[in-house]
This record gives structure tokens, C-alpha cells and sequence, in this order.
């Protein structure tokens, strides 16, 4: 795995970092709230062709790798942009013939995260509130329903464009067995965690900006001890969240190849992709959250006022990180394929 970027990723950096920074300034993300949803941004991103950016090339895309849309996911999460175009690309990405309307971006896609508990009702869906076609599991199988989206998300304080959906039967169509479902949540959990990580970056940016010029007792903030080893630790923090995202992403890309995928936890090698994904995905929430509160923290009261950015990532890394369910759930699920699935009464094996 390399651990740089190649020459096509840094394009693809300067690129989607210079676009968001000039049309997803912070006044455009508190504008889309509180759906979350900005349709004059979306448009402007569809003008670069980055919805179908991760299409294969003979399916009319881009042909982007994983590792070259987590790129694009960190620039999504430094300008907390409201486009849903992770849960758009990961959708498209499922799809064996997508729509000319849907690479043009002119409908929506996204992602059903759980099971279905009866029929095609998967709870809540991130973009749900805006897609029109969602992919997601029946049974044993991978299916595409289409129906015309609510327009509006239930009220959360992230603001993100998630709505409960029911779909009937007779409008999905048949995408191949559930482990194209599955890949497919595991591309969303890693393009999400490079999201996440480019929330840390930006928020970590932000702190360290105010504590140099917000003044306390005649000097900087930035100045006291304690306020230093607050903002010390957190670049490694967010260094191990990017690094672990992009071998989740690299061990997807070449999960096809004839590469060895052994994973021996005892010696901390884990090459499985899906246990990878989780991983990455459950790690960068940590740090989010955990960056966020603490610039939040330095901003004083300040921090949730709306004249401060730092409560637009605040809230959104804690939004992410619960769309995918309970972490504490989704830490057993990581547990169990690393370790075995552990009843809860075998007191016989070591925890």
C-alpha cells in the first residue's frame, strides 16, 4: 500500500479543495439548513462530472478508484458541503447499468444501511430525504427502488438529509446477491470516514487559528500550557484516521487481486476489507468527535454561536457518526468478525 498521494490524487485534491472552499463556504451550509441540501451547489458539482467520478469507465464513468474518492470525501468533510455525493457514488457504484440521468446527477442515489425489518423498509437513509433511487438488501439479494423523495428530513440537529422511506415490492429490481449490498456499505463506511477525517483536519485548522488570536489575560490562549497539550495530540489522532482509512480503501481496490487477505489480530495485521471498512469508519468518528469538543471547548460559549464555524462540524461529526446506527452495536459487529461471535453467557473463552 502507498501511503502518498499519486500525481492524479493531488489533482483530484487541488481540484475538489479549491471548488468547495469558493461555493461551500460556511453562509452556504447554514443557507441548506435545516434539510441539509444545497441543489445550486449539487449543480455546480455535477458540471465537474464528480457524480459519476467512481463509475467504471465502460459504464460511462470516471473510473476513480476508492482511494482516489477518499480524497474527494476529505475535501467533502473539510467544507462540511450538503451534497450527498458519497451516498450518491456508492449507490452508483452497485448499480450494473446506471441511468444516464443519474451519472449526470440530474436524480439522486443513495444507500439503505440496515436490513430491511419487514418488506423494503429500511429505516432511516442518509439522503433519503433527496434520492430518488436507493439500493439496499431483501432477503438475500441486493435490490434498486425508485420512488419520489419527501423533499423534507425529520428535524436533527446535524441537518442532514435523512428521511425514513417505504418502498413496494413491484418497483425494485434485482442487483445481484446481498454481497453487492455489502461491499457497498463498506465503500459508504470508508468514504464517510474520509469524510469525518476531513472534519477533524478542518475543525484542528480552526482551533489552532482562534487559540493564536483570541487574547485572555493581556496574551493568546495559545500561549498556556494547557491549552498546547489540548491541541497536541490530535494531528496523530487524525494522521492514524486518514492512514487507516486509506488502507481500508486500498485493501477494497485490490480485494479482487490474488493478494493474501489474512488477518491475525494477536500480531495487528488485519487486511479483510469489510472488518477494515468498520474499522476506519468507527475510528474516525472517535476522532471527530473527539477534535470538534475539543476546539469547541477553547472556543468557550462562543462555539455554538452561530457567528463560529466550529458548530457546524461540532454537530455534524456527531450526526455522521450515528447515522450508521449504535457504535456500540456496530463495536460488537467489528468484534465478532475479528475475534468469533461470543454468546453472551460463555464465560469459558478470554474476552
Amino acid at each position: 500500500m502507498k501511503v502518498s498521494l499519486s500525481e492524479d490524487q493531488r489533482a483530484v485534491e487541488e481540484l475538489f479543495s479549491e471548488f468547495f472552499a469558493k461555493t461551500s463556504e460556511p453562509i452556504v451550509v447554514r443557507r441548506a439548513e435545516p434539510l441539509g441540501f444545497d441543489s445550486e451547489l449539487w449543480s455546480k458539482l455535477c458540471a465537474l462530472d464528480a457524480p459519476a467520478m467512481g463509475v467504471a469507465a465502460e459504464q460511462g464513468g470516471g473510473g476513480a478508484t476508492l482511494a482516489d474518492l477518499v480524497v474527494l470525501g476529505e475535501c467533502v468533510g473539510r467544507s462540511v458541503a450538503p451534497v450527498p455525493i458519497i451516498e450518491h457514488t456508492v449507490a452508483l457504484r452497485a448499480l450494473p447499468e446506471p441511468s444516464a440521468e443519474l451519472l449526470a446527477g440530474d436524480e439522486l442515489a443513495t444507500i439503505a444501511l440496515q436490513s430491511a425489518t419487514g418488506g423494503l423498509d429500511w429505516g432511516l437513509i442518509p439522503a433519503g430525504a433527496v434520492a430518488r433511487t436507493v439500493v439496499g438488501p431483501c432477503d438475500e439479494v441486493t435490490v434498486a427502488v425508485s420512488a419520489e423523495p419527501p423533499g423534507v428530513a425529520p428535524a436533527n440537529h446535524a441537518c442532514m438529509p435523512v428521511a425514513f422511506r417505504t418502498f413496494d415490492h413491484d418497483t425494485a429490481s434485482n442487483l445481484g446477491d446481498k454481497s453487492v449490498w455489502s461491499r457497498a456499505l463498506s465503500e459508504w463506511q470508508i468514504l464517510t470516514a474520509a469524510s469525518l477525517v476531513g472534519i477533524a483536519a478542518k475543525s484542528l485548522d480552526t482551533g489552532v487559528e482562534y487559540v493564536k488570536s483570541r487574547e485572555q489575560f493581556g496574551r493568546p490562549i495559545g500561549t498556556f500550557q494547557a491549552v498546547q497539550h489540548g491541541l497536541a495530540d490530535l494531528p496523530g489522532l487524525i494522521d492514524g484516521a486518514r492512514l487507516l482509512t486509506f488502507k481500508a480503501a486500498w485493501a477494497m481496490d485490490t480485494s479482487d487481486s490474488t493478494a493474501p487477505r489474512s488477518t491475525d489480530v494477536d500480531d495487528n495485521e488485519v487486511n479483510d476489507p469489510t472488518s477494515l471498512a468498520l474499522m476506519a469508519y468507527l475510528f474516525a468518528t472517535e476522532v471527530a468527535a473527539q477534535v470538534t469538543d475539543r476546539v469547541l471547548h477553547y472556543h468557550g460559549g462562543y462555539g455554538f454561536a452561530n457567528e463560529y464555524d466550529i458548530g457546524l462540524y461540532y454537530r455534524r461529526a456527531r450526526g455522521w457518526s450515528l447515522v450508521l446506527g449504535d457504535p456500540a452495536v456496530q463495536y460488537q459487529h467489528l468484534a465478532d468478525r475479528l475475534f468469533g461471535a461470543v454468546s453472551t453467557d460463555d464465560t469459558s473463552r478470554k474476552r
